[in-house]
């Protein structure tokens, strides 16, 4: 679970189809990242839609193509190396949905499958107090399992469906569908030494920290990193302490005992997905016409992206890129409208080759190599020197990722000045500068020395 670096994206944006998506799986590979999140590919009402409000969960909606060509897409991303993770909701379903529809129709108060049953949220609810709605969508994780070969699950809106850690609602379900991959599936890529490595990931963005240390969640979308960075950008009282916790997934477990088992578990740490408008827009908007719904992040402002990208890769958890985020897409998302979710937001693919998407993704590109190369990345502990007259008054945040055998320093300035600040070290080493290989020394334990960090970015020295 730790080595996990994810990368979400819409079908319809990303390639604008399955086998534009296979295309450009080799690019996604080259980028680093080993698994993709797959906002849901069931079938919906209409043809522009990002999929939140199905009518059916057992095939692949015809904007996308037909159930083989999913199969090949999964087959083609795992031959790349990237595990595929697809977006289900089963907490609401559209009027569509036949079981909402012919109970309408019909008007018959007494429907075995939707109904009232924890929040209700989005859509129609479904009432997972019926042991039909239970089975139904069980059978649907096992039938995506079995027919496409996916690596597991983002459960989309969880509260929905939550009662709790014993209730019959979500955690019921991750638990049947953990025991099935652990005792049915004999797969080599589900199965390690130490567990099983069937992903489950929740968004539960109102109890994220109860949702991976009471069910059998390894992982689980949360907010708080996204608005402590916002915050950042914004200059809010506090916010680069809020934000070097969050960096640090502050309140949040690594292992938890289920059933004698230790499941490893970890927070994604992202700050753009598609739930919100592109980070750049956090720095300005431009307004090209009179529609608000067009406009966008000033794209003249992407280096100022660049000290928070590598506090995403570098941060404790299981960092999550949204697509084009690499190379400085800007679209503007409202908060709410059907133009939030019906108005298709196709990549723009030469942004790659701009001088604000070249600068990005190299950086992208090297802080994803690091974080695959250096353990401390992945499994260390993380401490944040919070010291408010050295750093935090300065606009510096200043944290270490460290193991047995290597630590990492990583030094972010988010102003437009460059800095000096001084740091005691707690190690001896011989610490090299990994971004650019500048300001390399070394420094004995207890000694004092001044780190030069530039602006809108930072440094990051390492000592193995």
């Amino acid at each position: 679970m730790q080595d996990l670096i994810l990368y979400e994206l819409n079908l319809a944006e990303f390639g604008g189809s399955l086998q534009g998506a296979i295309d450009r799986l080799a690019y996604l590979a080259d980028l680093g990242v080993n698994a993709i999140s797959v906002m849901p590919v069931s079938n919906v009402s209409l043809d522009v839609d990002w999929g939140y409000l199905p009518i059916g969960y057992f095939g692949v909606d015809e904007r996308f193509g037909r159930r083989d060509d999913f199969q090949r897409f999964v087959d083609a991303a795992h031959q790349h190396g990237l595990a595929v993770i697809a977006d289900v909701v089963y907490g609401h379903a559209s009027a569509d949905f036949p079981y909402a529809d012919l109970y309408h129709r019909l008007q018959y108060d007494e429907n075995p499958f939707m109904g009232p049953f924890a929040k209700d949220y989005f859509g129609i609810s479904t009432d997972f107090n019926r042991a039909l709605t239970r089975d139904f969508f069980y059978s649907v994780n096992t039938h995506w399992l079995n027919t496409y070969h996916i690596d597991g699950f983002r459960y989309d809106c969880v509260p929905n469906y939550w009662d709790g850690a014993m209730g019959v609602g979500y955690a019921n379900l991750v638990f049947n569908t953990y025991e099935y991959v652990k005792t049915t599936i004999s797969l080599t890529r589900f199965h390690a030494s130490d567990s099983v490595r069937l992903v489950q990931i929740a968004e539960q963005l109102e109890a994220p920290e109860e949702i991976l240390e009471k069910t059998y969640s390894n992982a689980t979308w949360q907010n708080n990193t996204f608005g402590a960075a916002t915050a950042c950008v914004h200059g809010a009282a506090g916010a680069i302490e809020n934000f070097g916790h969050r960096l640090g997934a502050l309140g949040y477990i690594e292992y938890a005992s289920q059933n004698g088992e230790a499941l490893p578990k970890a927070p994604l740490q992202y700050i753009e997905n598609h739930d919100h408008s592109r980070f750049l827009c956090e720095f300005g908007l431009d307004q090209r016409d009179w529609n608000p719904l067009f406009m966008e992040g000033s794209r003249a402002n992407w280096y100022r992206l660049q000290p928070y990208l590598i506090a995403l890769l570098t941060a404790k958890g299981l960092p999550m890129l949204w697509q084009g985020q690499e190379f400085g897409e800007n679209y503007f998302i409202p908060e709410g409208g059907l133009g939030r979710v019906l108005l298709l937001r196709p990549l723009r693919w030469d942004y790659f080759y701009d001088t604000p998407g070249k600068n990005l993704v190299t950086l992208t590109r090297n802080l994803v190599s690091l974080r695959k190369n250096c353990p401390e990345l992945r499994h260390g502990s993380h401490y944040f020197y919070s010291d408010y007259e050295r750093y935090l008054s300065r606009g510096i945040l200043l944290f270490h990722r460290k193991t047995d055998d290597a630590m990492s320093l990583i030094a972010l300035n988010f102003t437009d000045a460059e800095q000096a600040v001084p740091l005691r070290f707690s190690r001896t080493g011989s610490y090299r500068e990994q971004l650019h290989g500048q300001d390399n020394f070394v420094a004995t334990e207890g000694e004092e020395r001044w780190l030069s960090v530039p602006s809108n970015y930072g440094r990051f020295w390492r000592s193995a």
